[in-house]
């Protein structure tokens, strides 16, 4: 087990950009994070939550020098069947109070432990109610179920990317987001403006203009108009805080790289987010993953050098936000190894560890995601959108497919030697 960590002291400067890198007070920072979506579930009142599991995961994490952690912040009343359960709000603009307690809650413990929060205000994908979702609200009931289609990915893709053609639907998503951005932390009596413990706002997570090339053609445009937009929405509401898309970099525009520029290139998008999925991208062979293990690594260096050199030419900080591989075998046994994930983490933290000797943009690394003590409850490792275990994987996900548990002691290991590495650097 992770032996816990004395709290460090809580923030009191915000982050911000200087010569394409992340800076505080006029000092440079860099980060080893987490990905920990379900944070403001764990830290609602019992029973939706358990807040004394929080607090211990949040020490784990601080002991192995996690300093960031990426938090879901909304969700949507969705008629999609893996969309957690409970949501943080409905159609009708009604808001689930123990929702927004428990993120209160997490962000006050963060704070007392010197870490920052990337909050997403809503998701492109199903399992937290997202852009489909909106989409229903506000067109008489009409949306695309994941778990439906003959054709999963792209048809969902496809039909979530008219939400950036559907004034209602915006309109409902930027209340949210003003109801959110614009709350006062019911723990700290802070305003969320002005809560330092904010690292950033990300207008959701992985929003992508569509699949097929044809819907990316006609909703490029109001894609990047939404992005900037609301951008602009966040930026008016709280001005101290950094912006980013939550884009998955080049894969999420088809590896359009103008679309993916245009997309950045906003003031208020302060820095360039990228996610590296190998398993789920088809860079390894599920049944080989030995014998196909060193494509992906050369995959995953030709993606991040992609990432660095659109960066520099943004003049933006990158953040390696999300990046997973499966346990050996592709188990979702707590008990089995991942000698090749270690692997893929160790390449993604010598990319950040070369960049920050260097002076380059990748300046941050969220690994997903941290399951912590959290444990499937069913042997086939089936999830519930209403499962209150709360492990890395989502609702829509086996439990336990990504998820680093508090026993992966090689894991945990390699996340502590990174930041130590990065604090010998005084990059931390």
């Amino acid at each position: 087990m992770i032996p816990p960590a004395p709290p460090s002291p809580p923030q009191t400067e915000f982050v911000s950009v200087k010569d394409g890198c992340f800076s505080i007070a006029g000092r440079p920072h860099r980060f080893v994070g987490a990905n920990l979506w379900y944070a403001a579930y764990l830290g609602a009142e019992a029973p939706l939550g358990d807040r004394a599991r929080l607090v211990r995961e949040l020490d784990r994490l601080s002991s192995l020098g996690v300093t960031n952690l990426r938090i879901l912040a909304a969700s949507e009343d969705s008629p999609l069947r893996s969309a957690v359960r409970p949501a943080f709000h409905d159609k009708s603009g009604a808001w689930n109070e123990r929702c927004l307690e428990g993120l209160d809650f997490a962000l006050a413990e963060m704070k007392k432990r010197g870490q920052r929060a990337v909050l997403y205000l809503s998701n492109f994908w199903e399992w937290s109610g997202g852009l489909m979702t909106y989409l229903a609200w506000t067109n008489g009931g009409h949306f695309v179920d994941i778990d439906d289609s003959d054709d999963p990915w792209s048809k969902f893709a496809d039909f979530a990317a008219d939400f950036y053609v559907s004034p209602p639907a915006i309109a409902a998503y930027q209340e949210a987001v003003r109801r959110i951005v614009g709350r006062t932390n019911a723990v700290t009596g802070l305003p969320y403006s002005e809560d330092p413990t904010i690292f950033a706002w990300q207008i959701a997570n992985e929003p992508r203009p569509g699949a097929a090339v044809e819907v990316i053609d006609r909703r490029i445009d109001a894609y990047c108009q939404f992005l900037a937009n609301t951008a602009r929405l966040i930026r008016s509401l709280a001005p101290h805080h950094l912006i980013s898309t939550g884009s998955e970099g080049l894969a999420g525009c088809s590896y359009r790289r103008d679309d993916l520029k245009r997309a950045h290139d906003v003031p208020e998008i302060d820095y360039l987010t990228a996610h590296i999925w190998p398993q789920n991208w088809g860079w390894i062979e599920t049944r080989s993953i030995p014998s196909t293990f060193a494509r992906a690594e050369e995959r995953a260096r030709e993606y991040i050098d992609d990432h660095l050199a659109l960066a520099r030419e943004l003049g933006r900080p990158l953040v390696i936000e999300e990046f997973g591989f499966p346990r050996d075998g592709v188990s979702y046994d707590p008990l089995s190894s991942t000698s090749f994930r270690d692997r893929f983490y160790g390449l993604i933290y010598e990319a950040a560890l070369e960049s920050a000797l260097g002076g380059g943009p990748l300046s941050g690394t969220n690994f997903w995601a941290y399951g912590g003590e959290g444990r499937a409850l069913r042997a086939d490792f089936r999830p519930s959108p209403d499962d209150t275990a709360y492990l890395g994987d989502p609702p829509h996900e086996p439990q336990g497919w990504y998820s680093v548990f508090d026993t992966d002691i090689a894991t945990c290991e390699l996340i502590r030697a990174h930041a130590e590495a990065l604090v010998t650097l005084g990059e931390i």
